[in-house]
């Protein structure tokens, strides 16, 4: 017959404390995975000590049904002088929204709608004024997702940029940025 040794008061206190803190995390798991976003007690409290410290911010952003608004105004506005264009509305980070592509534009258009409308918000300036800085500045046109021809236009909340508006296809950026301008000023409406 084997003898088992008993474990000793340390190894005890040792293995225990490691299951409460086992059961705790995977408590915490269980709590955080089963979250259904309704505020708990404690997040009201977290969000006036970040308001009163001063330590977050809070920037505004089209809503999808504006996006698309100014996209399809933007796209009619190019259709009424017969040009086939594509669209792109991103937000202020950068990210895509929405794109139109009318019928019978280039190839090439959709991505850079994309890159002008990218590029607008990113500098909070229309696209054509960004490209004169190039003379000045030529590495600018070596940022990567940007594209400094005319044809992108940025959509401003208080003075801040919120989004950008792009519009490639047209036989002139001149032509591009007068159709992003149009989708600007619908958002105004």
């Amino acid at each position: 017959m084997k003898h088992v040794k008993k474990a000793g008061s340390r190894t005890r206190v040792v293995t225990g404390g490691a299951i409460v803190a086992a059961l705790a995390l995977g408590g915490f798991g269980a709590y955080s995975a089963s979250a259904t976003g309704e505020e708990t007690a404690a997040a009201p409290a977290a969000a006036k000590v970040d308001a009163k410290n001063k330590n977050t911010t809070r920037s505004t952003h089209l809503t999808i049904e504006a996006a698309t608004k100014a996209a399809q105004a933007t796209l009619d506005a190019a259709e009424k002088e017969n040009q086939r264009v594509s669209v792109a509305v991103v937000d202020r980070n950068g990210d895509t929204v929405v794109t139109l592509r009318g019928d019978g534009a280039g190839p090439q258009s959709y991505e850079s709608a994309v890159k002008k409308a990218y590029t607008a918000v990113s500098w909070n300036a229309p696209t054509s004024e960004l490209a004169k800085r190039l003379t000045n500045a030529p590495t600018l046109k070596d940022i990567p997702g940007t594209l400094f021809l005319a044809g992108g236009a940025p959509v401003t909340a208080k003075g801040a940029p919120i989004a950008g508006i792009g519009v490639a296809g047209a036989p002139s950026g001149d032509l591009d940025e007068k159709f992003a301008q149009a989708g600007v000023a619908t958002l105004g409406k």
